[in-house]
């Protein structure tokens, strides 16, 4: 990555997906400051190196928080907002908060909400079925327990190994709660990233679709590459997250 690619130094927050943590964006992150950015991956409470803190109690509301806690606490502005996967929730969410410390939001095959929806609505019924029947016999019945990567479309031998050991469960409460209001990160401006096989639903890549065709602030990507860009294509990622910081 080339330093003369950016004028200056752009804040970016990576925000990783259920069962990731702030781990997974490495090699994006290494990227990004090997190009003289500030970066900052936090790990939502309960997963990855917070597993410890693990409780039925967490829900999506516990996620919001902790998100708009980094931006506080290390005065964060003028940054490059990425949400990935359950992460577009939580982004969702905080942007009522802190949408006027971003520049740019950048959903990463993510999952973004209108107000008053769960992860589960966004789903469907027969996912959110099965997540709660997995939770139900291996998860005490409040905790999803940790995925394998290659669902994700990781294929790598050493990448999955990787993941694995990495990867933690996610309290079920957070995919049960409901969003709040959405209004400010649905008139921000922003870029949503189609990973190609996409792990969402055909309707939510719709909805991000429609938007492109109709605000001229908000831009619609494809990549080809899994799920998990950021461990599978992390300088395609890098290369759509300096096109979104210079869009604004």
């Amino acid at each position: 990555m080339d330093a003369a690619s950016s004028p200056g130094s752009t804040p970016f927050v990576l925000l990783h997906g259920g069962r990731h943590g702030g781990w997974c964006w490495r090699r994006v992150a290494t990227l990004l400051r090997q190009d003289g950015h500030e970066v900052y991956t936090p790990t939502l409470t309960g997963l990855g190196d917070r597993s410890h803190l693990l409780s039925p109690q967490i829900g999506l509301g516990t996620h919001i928080q902790d998100l708009v806690a980094t931006f506080t606490y290390d005065d964060i502005r003028d940054a490059v907002l990425v949400g990935h996967s359950y992460g577009g929730m939580v982004v969702t969410g905080a942007m009522e908060v802190v949408s006027d410390r971003v520049k740019t939001v950048v959903l990463l095959d993510a999952l973004v909400p209108r107000d008053g929806e769960s992860v589960f609505d966004l789903n469907g019924e027969s996912r959110a079925a099965a997540m709660t029947a997995l939770a139900d016999e291996h998860g005490d019945s409040w905790y999803i327990p940790p995925a394998d990567a290659s669902r994700y479309g990781v294929t790598d031998p050493d990448d999955v190994a990787w993941a694995n050991s990495r990867m933690t469960a996610q309290p079920l409460k957070t995919y049960q709660d409901r969003i709040g209001a959405t209004d400010r990160l649905w008139r921000h401006p922003g870029m949503f990233v189609e990973c190609v096989p996409s792990s969402l639903e055909p309707h939510l890549l719709e909805r991000a679709r429609a938007r492109s065709a109709t605000d001229p602030r908000f831009h619609y990507r494809v990549l080809q590459t899994s799920h998990n860009a950021m461990v599978t294509d992390p300088k395609a990622v890098v290369e759509l997250l300096f096109e979104a910081r210079d869009l604004a």
